[in-house]
């Protein structure tokens, strides 16, 4: 079937344990996958480069680095073991260096299409769900990235994918968003429900003061950017509607993070698949305000994708 080629398009799999010393439902989810995908999955972890005094060196008769590298793929080697079968592949590396640099080179030295990790929340931080090693793998890194959150379910019941039909075809990442989130809510058995938030740029000052906009053709004008916005989402709908899946849609007027995270809520949906990176046309350039609050604020998971031709500004 069409829609689950589209998840098993992912053959070359990293998870980031980033410091977890067991097993949870991220890494599970990882594996689940790269069996079902007949994938290679590598188990990664970064250790920071930590001085060592020349004492201590000759004491432990080499870098502390190297040492806490080495107890590192242990215990990985320890976590995947139980999971490891004849015919799965299953490889652990341990990097030394800045965590999400390390795991983006990565991701480019060894081809990998799909990161997955669990959310590492900021300690003290209880608003923003997602550390700062999270929000750069989101924000540079130029394969999909699929992060759990914290007391994520086994399996998904509700998909969520955001869109934004006004990018124009070609330009933005709706038809991977919508493929991705039709294949992932088909293998999970899940509900597929769609959203898109709209508004009236300008609405403020067409309604009041100078410039303000006699109601009845301020109503006219609304809806017809209403009705503009709908036939967008319908032809959006209707090129990836290859299944037969019809999914829920929503079309809700506000600003586009706060919409995403409400109807996330509402639903509730479990994982949001969304673009992180808009229309500016500049490689490597991150929309900050839409999908940024939306991976700080959602409670759900998200599994984040780029527009063709991104490109990561880590080198």
């Amino acid at each position: 079937e069409y829609r689950e080629h589209r998840m098993r398009r992912f053959k070359n799999i990293l998870f980031f344990a980033d410091g977890d010393a067991a097993d949870g439902v991220a890494m599970r989810r990882a594996i689940a996958l790269a069996e079902r995908n007949q994938a290679r999955l590598t188990v990664v972890d970064v250790i920071e480069p930590v001085e060592t005094p020349k004492k201590v060196s000759t004491h432990l008769g080499g870098e502390l680095t190297d040492l806490l590298r080495e107890r590192r793929l242990q215990m990985l080697d320890a976590l995947v073991e139980p999971f490891k079968q004849a015919d799965t592949l299953i490889y652990t590396e341990v990097f030394s260096g800045i965590p999400f640099v390390e795991v983006i080179r990565a991701v480019r030295r060894s081809r990998y299409d799909l990161v997955m990790k669990a959310a590492r929340p900021p300690i003290g931080v209880s608003e923003r769900l997602f550390g700062s090693t999270d929000m750069h793998l989101l924000r540079k890194c130029p394969c999909p990235v699929w992060i759990d959150q914290p007391g994520a379910t086994e399996s998904y019941r509700t998909v969520l994918a955001a869109v934004d039909p006004t990018t124009g075809p070609g330009a933005g990442c709706d038809p991977l968003v919508m493929d991705l989130a039709g294949a992932l809510a088909r293998q999970e058995g899940a509900t597929l429900a769609v959203v898109h938030a709209w508004r009236l740029e300008g609405e403020s000052v067409l309604r009041h003061g100078r410039f303000r906009m006699p109601d009845g053709e301020l109503d006219d004008l609304m809806r017809g950017t209403e009705a503009r916005r709908r036939e967008r989402l319908d032809e959006l709908l209707r090129s990836c509607a290859r299944d037969g899946v019809a999914p829920e849609v929503h079309l809700v007027r506000g600003a586009a993070a706060a919409v995403i995270r409400q109807t996330a809520e509402t639903l509730p949906a479990d994982v949001v698949v969304m673009g992180t990176a808009g229309r500016t046309g500049i490689p490597g350039f991150f929309i900050g305000n839409t999908a940024e609050e939306v991976l700080q604020t959602a409670r759900a998971s998200i599994l984040a994708v780029k527009p063709p031709g991104f490109v990561s500004p880590v080198g």
